[in-house]
């Protein structure tokens, strides 16, 4: 048992452990959960109502979460002294406990402590962060056909931007930097050619790792297998047009696993094209299968040429017989897509769309942009998954100034709690609270950032008869 400095062990439940990255969760779990700062003090305690209540509804005595108060914000500032916004005991509880939730917590802008939701992702090794975004009825949209839209984006968590590393452009080992960069880097490297940085950059430098890379795909791609019919699908999202060697490599690498690790349960877009093109006609040749998958085949060199040759060779050798005769149509498909391209086609074709596995940067614009479609960061949950460790969470801000007045919208928090149990495996819980609080905003119930949009407009409920209208309509 961890020594805490200033909480106590809980003496009621039981420890949630690890066994090959999945949680073994017993029926009185203890789960650490942060209130959070601002509207934290409104939201957790309309969310622990719900879940509680969804768990007594669906098991009775038989289950039960046995919650943890831990300190993280300005919470624990008030608790463990000025600056000590995320405490040893707060991380030795969630390191010991293993699942966690919590509310939004402050970090300022352009100076001040680093975010703490960033740093509790990279303690943990938290690489997945998990956000469905999926339409209830009824919730006030500016998009035509948001009910179209029910996508899963996996952002990975700890390279990219968030394991950067900057340098001022002031900074003098920054100006050493970008005079090393083109006085011999890139008169070393061919594919540069005549390139050279301004004088006075700021430079950054991003991360991308095969291993990072990998182990993040295949949470998306184990989540895949767990869907059915074209929701097995699971895209790519990367700008390796431009950064091919991060970027590029990310969607390289993704398509390697796919084939390799996951080869009786996958299918690439490109071989599904092959398999398809010979399902229609039998008779077809290499040749003119590849002028189907390649429009621009005959202008290509003869090199070129044979390469897409030999691919489709391959491709019917080595997987015809398994996943040919349509029976790839019933396997994950793995895609992949430009990211800015990706940005129009969710709103444009949202149903071609499942499971979006990105890099940190492109995830954290594209997971927004896609809760906008579906009503906000308000109804937009949000999960940080590692192998031995997962933290859910709230996406949204602290917005103080709506602080303590209960009228703030819990939905997301309530959200990232059915993720929580649905990473529990309690399925019945999970599914009760997404009925309720479907019923209640079909009904109109609902908190004031969704009734001044409804038209007519509706009288407002505050955050707690919210909960409680999630709870009747179970």
């Amino acid at each position: 048992m961890p020594n805490f400095e200033k909480l106590n062990n809980p003496t009621d439940g039981q420890v949630i452990t690890f066994q090959d990255g999945k949680p073994i969760v017993p029926d009185d779990p203890i789960v650490p959960f942060i209130r959070g700062d601002g509207t934290g003090v409104d939201i957790w305690p309309a969310t622990q109502k719900v879940i509680d209540a969804s768990i007594k509804y669906s098991y009775r005595d038989k289950r039960k979460i046995n919650w943890f108060k831990v300190y993280a914000g300005d919470e624990a500032c008030d608790m463990y002294g000025t600056y000590n916004y995320l405490p040893d005991d707060t991380i030795e509880a969630i390191r010991h406990y293993g699942v966690a939730i919590k509310g939004p917590l402050t970090t300022p802008v352009g100076g001040g402590i680093r975010s703490l939701n960033v740093a509790l992702r990279q303690i943990f090794d938290l690489y997945s962060c998990v956000r469905p975004c999926k339409y209830y009825s009824g919730t006030p949209s500016p998009h035509k056909s948001p009910e179209d839209l029910d996508i899963i984006v996996y952002r990975e968590n700890t390279e990219d931007i968030y394991m950067g590393i900057e340098w001022e452009a002031k900074d003098e080992n920054c100006i050493n930097l970008v005079k090393y960069i083109n006085d011999n880097v890139i008169p070393k490297s061919p594919k540069l050619k005549n390139r050279s940085l301004p004088i006075n950059s700021g430079i950054g430098i991003k991360p991308v790792s095969k291993f990072g890379s990998q182990r993040h795909i295949r949470k998306a791609i184990e989540h895949a297998k767990q869907l059915s019919g074209n929701k097995r699908h699971v895209t790519l999202v990367h700008k390796g047009n431009i950064m091919k060697f991060t970027e590029g490599a990310f969607r390289d690498w993704g398509y390697e696993l796919a084939i390799n690790e996951f080869r009786d349960d996958c299918i690439t877009e490109r071989e599904s094209w092959i398999l398809d093109n010979l399902e229609n006609n039998h008779e077809i040749s290499i040749e003119n299968n590849a002028r189907l998958i390649e429009p621009g085949f005959n202008k290509l060199t003869n090199s070129k040429r044979n390469d897409i040759c030999e691919e489709i060779k391959h491709v019917i050798s080595s997987i015809g017989d398994s996943h040919g005769k349509n029976n790839w149509k019933d396997l994950v498909l793995v895609d992949d897509r430009i990211a800015d391209s990706i940005f129009q086609q969710i709103q444009t074709r949202p149903q071609e769309y499942s499971i979006l596995a990105t890099l940190n940067l492109n995830g954290d614009y594209l997971s927004d942009a896609a809760a906008a479609i579906v009503g906000g960061l308000g109804m937009a949950p949000g999960a940080n998954i590692g192998d031995k460790a997962a933290i859910f969470e709230a996406t949204h801000g602290t917005a103080p100034k709506h602080a303590g007045l209960n009228k703030i919208n819990p939905g997301s928090l309530i959200l990232s709690g059915v993720m929580m149990l649905e990473y529990f495996g309690w399925n019945e819980a999970a599914n009760l609270i997404t009925k309720g609080l479907s019923k209640s905003i079909e009904n109109k119930s609902v908190t004031y950032d969704l009734a001044r949009l409804m038209k007519p407009s509706v009288e407002p409920l505050s955050c707690s008869q919210f909960a409680d209208s999630i709870i009747n309509n179970f």
